[in-house]
Order: structure tokens, then sequence, then C-alpha cells
């Protein structure tokens, strides 16, 4: 029997790609949680390069970074299918997911940074924001209407941009400037092939990032002392 462990941070839309994936699949594994702030010798090893989560490790060989795993999980595994099998549709769900991680550092920025960074990264999220209002009009899911690999790497706007907006208090996402994306972002979250696997917008995953913002804020002012 394959032997399978995951090494990431509880509060990370990364390491939650990866752990979705494995449910889909039913793939059985252990799951490690890291300390960011002492990684263990295990993470240092499987990842000498990032030194980052998440890490799928597969046997005792290590595979980096949430794309990479996604891939590797359904090329490896029997299951249902995270790619599409029509080459067309599996080049757009690569081109959207590439997209949507190409964004990720743009997204926290916007949320959880301030100062000149903060301001360009806003502008830039609205933009991001009309492509997918105009790319998600009367669409349930990224690709041929069928929920799949962009969709997994859609929880970065699919729940946790909404846990960055409430705990910063930077509002950019209203039903009135991006009707579309959120009538697509509410379908998604309550759509049962998603909700069975995102982790629930609890009050843990709020308190952390409300405290990472404070923390930011907090070190910006200290900093203009």
């Amino acid at each position: 029997m394959a032997q399978v462990k995951l090494l990431g941070f509880w509060y990370s839309p990364f390491t939650h790609r990866v752990e979705w994936a494995l449910k889909i699949k039913g793939i059985k594994y252990e799951y490690i949680e890291e300390d960011r702030d002492n990684k263990s010798p295990l993470l240092l090893q499987s990842n000498p390069i990032y030194k980052k989560v998440p890490v799928l490790i597969h046997n005792g060989k290590p595979i980096c970074d949430s794309m990479v795993i996604l891939e590797y999980i359904d090329e490896i595994f029997e299951g249902p299918s995270i790619l599409p099998e029509d080459p067309y549709d599996r080049a757009l769900s690569r081109f959207w997911a590439k997209f949507l991680d190409d964004k990720v550092s743009v997204v926290v920025n916007a949320f959880l940074r301030k100062g000149e960074e903060h301001e360009k990264a806003k502008e830039e999220v609205c933009e991001m924001l009309k492509i997918l209002d105009n790319e998600l009009k009367d669409k349930k899911f990224f690709v041929a209407d069928k929920f799949g690999f962009a969709d997994i790497v859609a929880n970065l706007i699919g729940l946790w941009l909404g846990v960055f907006q409430e705990a910063s208090g930077v509002v950019l996402v209203t039903s009135e400037k991006f009707p579309n994306f959120c009538a697509w972002r509410d379908e998604y979250i309550n759509c049962s092939q998603v909700k069975e696997y995102l982790p629930l917008r609890n009050d843990d995953l709020l308190a952390f990032y409300q405290a990472r913002t404070r923390a930011q804020a907090a070190t910006s002012a200290s900093t203009k002392k």
C-alpha cells in the first residue's frame, strides 16, 4: 500500500488544494501540521530549496508546490479525474489555474499589507476581479461546466478572499461592482462538490488572519516612527 504524507499549514489555501485532491481520489494519507516559525527537519529536508508547504511525500519521495502536486496526484492515483480528458479543456484548466495562482501575492498584499504595496495591490485585485467577472458570467465552473483542476485552485478567491476581506476590513468585492463573480462565488461555496471539501469559514480561520492583519499594521506603524 502506498504511503502518503502531507506537510502543511491548516490555514493555507495551498495545503487545502492538495487535501482536496487527495480526498477526491479517495487516498488515505497522514497529515502533518507544520509550524511556520519552527519548520520541522522533515520539511526542510523535503523542500530544501523553498522550505515551504505543502509537500506531498509519496513512498518516501517528496513532491513540492501545490500546482505540481495536484497534477502528480491526478496522474499517479486512480479515482475521479481532476484535469479534463479533452486536450483543449485541459489547456484551459491549466491556463486559469496559473492565472489564479499568479495572483496569490497580489491578493495577500491587497488585504494583509499596508502602505504603497497595499494600494498598488488593491488596483491589481480590482483588475483581476473585472476579468473574472466577465469570464464567470453564467458559469458554474471554470471549464466545460465540470468541476476540476482550476476550481480547486480557485479556493483562494472562492473562500479565502472573503476571509481576507473580513479580517482586514478592506472591502473590494461587492455584488454591485462584480455581480457575476459574486454569483459564482456564492454558488461555488454552496455546491456539493465544493462544500464537502472546503474548510469551514469558521472563527479560527478568521481570527488567524485578523491577528496577522493587526501584526502587519503594528509592524508598519513601528517602522514609521
